[in-house]
């Protein structure tokens, strides 16, 4: 690095100091205050369903990475390769050092602090989440290394989910045990972690001139092909860099296709292909739970949490339009199998609408249970609802990419590219126009629900007929 890799670097961290410091200082001084433990441990969940996908994204992306350029010359070379890697180990424990301190901020805020011993429990706190997110990352720098650490390291992240899971379900019980921890036994707990971490830290420097050379390049070719889709602002290239790096070099048993109508059969291959994935359609369905453990930690119903159940819905939607996109990208191949295709949309559009429709009825069941929305039962809007997510999980699967051409708008916000804007609300504004009942129901609850009921299935029906007629047929 020369002087003015330096000097830049020092001023960007600086100038991003100095924009986090109002949000920090609010922050701190909202936290004199006892939480109340059911919503105490709903927050814990929270925290640790976050530390436990903090822990699975560092052990998908690697995480020690190269550029492309030094993963092509120099990780071959005869230079040593821990110095190769020490600028990489060390962004990576930046990176680290920051979400530390994120989840000490969360943490405090989700459990309180007497305002008797703020300082002392915000100083514990910092130290506490600096130690796991710089502990974890150790040990996932550790199993990239070697494979017996790797075994360590899914069995934690179970660990931590377990935990979150106790917490959600126990949420009073687990808030008022660690609100009435002893200091002394708090104190001995994050000098432990602090000690756990430093010592994973010292392992994983000394195990990281021995991480394999194909490791490293596969965890490089990640690192810049997310470069790249981030660079150019089209976002859709990392799922089928995700897609395509699961299923290739796979072994798959080939079985009968079923004799099913023309239309139905072209779409069987994406109920093989979430078959095929048990375990990401149940985590799929866990997150479901997400928005009453907001609801829960939040004390009622915020528009925070009818985002989440509007967002989730719609991603759990859009994860089975797999094969929207595949004949969107490549119509001359769907023209090969000889089926219409609005008739192949109308096919394609089911297992979307089922799962959507799962997925919004297991959030909306959470949400009563939580007591977030009087009266009920909520979950029968999530069976007229489905057909608009549909559509709208189908427009966004068979959307071109970002026009970077457009105009960039100015707005008293600041600038907005009007080509990524337009892109993000593609498919997203449908299923927004035809849950227009469910979210209004969710954001003013009332406990009759007949009239909801009955707008939510003419307008999900009339958005989902409508986007198949209107669809282009190229």
């Amino acid at each position: 690095m020369g002087w003015t890799d330096r000097y830049a670097l020092v001023f960007g961290t600086t100038v991003a100091l100095l924009l986090l410091a109002p949000f920090v200082q609010d922050a701190l001084t909202g936290l004199g205050h006892q939480a109340d433990p059911v919503r105490a441990g709903a927050g814990l969940a929270l925290l640790g369903f976050l530390y436990a996908g903090y822990l699975a994204s560092a052990r998908a992306f690697g995480p020690v990475a190269l550029p492309a350029a030094d993963a092509a010359w120099l990780l071959l070379s005869p230079l040593s390769r821990r110095r190769v890697l020490a600028r990489p180990a060390l962004v990576l424990l930046g990176v680290a050092v920051a979400g530390g301190l994120a989840l000490g901020v969360s943490l405090l805020a989700v459990l309180g602090a007497p305002p008797g011993r703020t300082a002392l429990l915000v100083a514990a706190a910092l130290v506490l989440g600096v130690s796991a997110t710089v502990g974890g990352t150790a040990v996932a720098v550790l199993a990239q290394a070697a494979d017996p650490w790797d075994g360590w390291l899914r069995l934690g992240i179970l660990a931590v989910v377990v935990a979150a899971v106790l917490a959600a379900l126990l949420s009073g019980p687990a808030g008022r045990l660690a609100q009435a921890v002893p200091a002394s036994l708090g104190a001995a707990l994050v000098a432990a972690c602090a000690v756990a971490a430093a010592l994973a830290v010292r392992l994983a420097w000394a195990r990281l001139g021995r991480i394999h050379a194909r490791d490293l390049l596969a965890a490089s070719t990640r690192l810049d092909r997310v470069a790249t889709a981030t660079t150019m602002l089209d976002p859709g290239t990392l799922t089928w860099i995700a897609e395509d790096a699961h299923w290739r070099g796979r072994a798959l048993r080939s079985r009968r296709w079923p004799g099913l109508p023309a239309p139905l059969a072209l779409a069987w291959h994406d109920w093989r292909r979430l078959g095929r994935r048990p375990g990401r359609l149940a985590v799929l369905l866990a997150s479901a739970a997400l928005p009453a453990l907001a609801v829960r930690a939040a004390g009622g119903v915020a528009p925070v949490a009818v985002a989440l159940v509007a967002a989730g819905a719609l991603a759990a939607t859009a994860s089975c339009t797999v094969g929207a996109r595949r004949d969107a990208d490549d119509p001359a191949l769907a023209r090969l199998s000889g089926v219409a295709p609005r008739a192949a949309l109308a096919a394609r559009a089911l297992l979307p609408a089922l799962v959507g429709g799962l997925w919004l009825a297991l959030a909306l069941a959470g949400l009563a249970a939580a007591d977030g929305l009087p009266g009920g039962p909520w979950w029968p809007l999530a069976l007229p609802a489905a057909p608009a997510l549909a559509a709208g999980a189908l427009r966004m699967a068979r959307r071109p990419p970002v026009d970077h051409t457009m105009p960039v708008v100015t707005t008293p916000a600041g600038p907005l590219p009007t080509g990524p804007t337009l892109w993000a609300l593609t498919g997203a504004d449908l299923a927004l126009l035809g849950c227009l009942p469910t979210l209004q129901a969710l954001l003013a609850p009332s406990t009759s629900l007949g009239p909801t009921l009955v707008a939510q299935a003419g307008t999900g029906t009339a958005v989902l007929v409508l986007y198949l007629w209107r669809a282009r047929t190229r």
